[in-house]
Formats: structure tokens, sequence, C-alpha cells
């Protein structure tokens, strides 16, 4: 006696557009935080392993040291 188990195939999904991709990634922020905006530069893959590796090191993720550096060098107006 044998047994026939049938898989069906992948759930019917519809594409989404890249706008509807950009906006269900916004960050949840607390209250009076200022909303984020994406910034997306080239840079050489030698800077990009010296960035990651140093990044693990330290155990902080590379977006929030390149925003360090980027507030420091770009201090707001007071």
């Amino acid at each position: 006696m044998s047994k026939k188990v049938t898989f069906g195939g992948k759930p019917a999904t519809k594409p989404i557009s890249p706008d509807d991709w950009v906006e269900s990634r916004k960050i949840e922020a607390p209250a009076k935080a200022e909303e984020m905006k994406r910034l997306t530069f080239d840079i050489s893959e030698a800077l990009h392993r010296r960035i990651k590796s140093q990044c693990a090191v330290k155990g902080v993720k590379m977006t929030d040291e390149l925003r360090a550096l980027l507030e420091k060098h770009f201090p707001a107006e007071a």
C-alpha cells in the first residue's frame, strides 16, 4: 500500500511595485523622531569591507556608524 502526497505550487502573490516596497520598509521610530530618508551611493569594495569589518568588531550596525559620521561632519544648525 502506497500513500500519495501532493504538494501545491507556490502561493499566488501579486508583484509589488518599487514604491510600495519602499513604503513598506519604513522604520518604526519614536513619536518625536524625524522621518528617515534613504541615501544610496557607491563605494569601493575595499572600503565597504573595511567599514563592515570595523563595525563587526565594534558590534555596531554599519548604518548607525555611518549616520554618526555624517552627523559629525554635517552638524545641525543651532
